[in-house]
């Protein structure tokens, strides 16, 4: 039996962090995992930033409300569904999560938290596991499932790697530039292509 592990931001909906960044005007937040490796770096920065400007929670969720799915990607998410497994493999967190999820019909998301006070201030963040979406498909493999995965950003190199197959979407020049072997699709099309030729392998 197959399973197909996606990414979430980037590939079904926009990053969350560009549009608050746009939101606020605080061009630091515009930095992901498409640019910044070690996501350890990346989360402590943004919460450091949301401190400095006495940003809460509340304000995140407040521009999440308004994010939209990518143009596409329910249909396609939609008709992978009816094929095979999907599971979303992301680094975002659950209290950011669910709006999004609810518009692209409650699919399986394998998550993280965050670490919140009582005034609502992000204090720090609970990965699931260290390397979580990289071993999310060991423990799949593990019990008998083919494995494809796919992402956009470096914290989905290792997911794709461990996967019996997977490709890249959409993802930018420097990842292109840094593993060439991997396929690259650039839209729903081409991807549901990708994928069927591994379920129907």
């Amino acid at each position: 039996m197959e399973v197909v592990c996606l990414d979430l931001e980037g590939v079904l909906v926009p990053e969350i962090w560009i549009a608050f960044a746009e939101r606020t005007g605080i061009q630091e937040l515009r930095l992901t995992t498409r640019e910044v490796p070690d996501y350890d770096v990346l989360m402590r920065s943004r919460i450091r930033i949301l401190r400095e400007h006495g940003l809460k929670l509340r304000d995140i969720q407040d521009v999440i409300s308004t994010i939209r799915p990518l143009d596409g990607a329910k249909d396609f998410l939609d008709e992978l569904r009816s094929l095979t497994q999907v599971i979303i493999l992301s680094d975002t967190f659950r209290e950011f999560a669910s709006p999004l999820m609810r518009q692209l019909g409650w699919p399986t998301i394998f998550c993280n938290s965050l670490v919140v006070d009582g005034e609502g201030t992000i204090t720090g963040f609970t990965l699931r596991q260290n390397d979580g979406k990289r071993k999310a498909i060991e423990h799949l493999r593990g019990m008998g499932f083919r494995t494809f995965a796919a992402g956009d950003s470096y914290n989905d190199l290792t997911m794709i790697a461990c996967a019996d197959s997977g490709c890249l979407f959409r993802a930018p020049e420097n990842i292109l530039l840094e593993h060439p072997q991997l396929h690259l699709s650039t839209t729903y099309d081409d991807f549901m292509k990708t994928i069927r030729r591994f379920v129907d392998g």
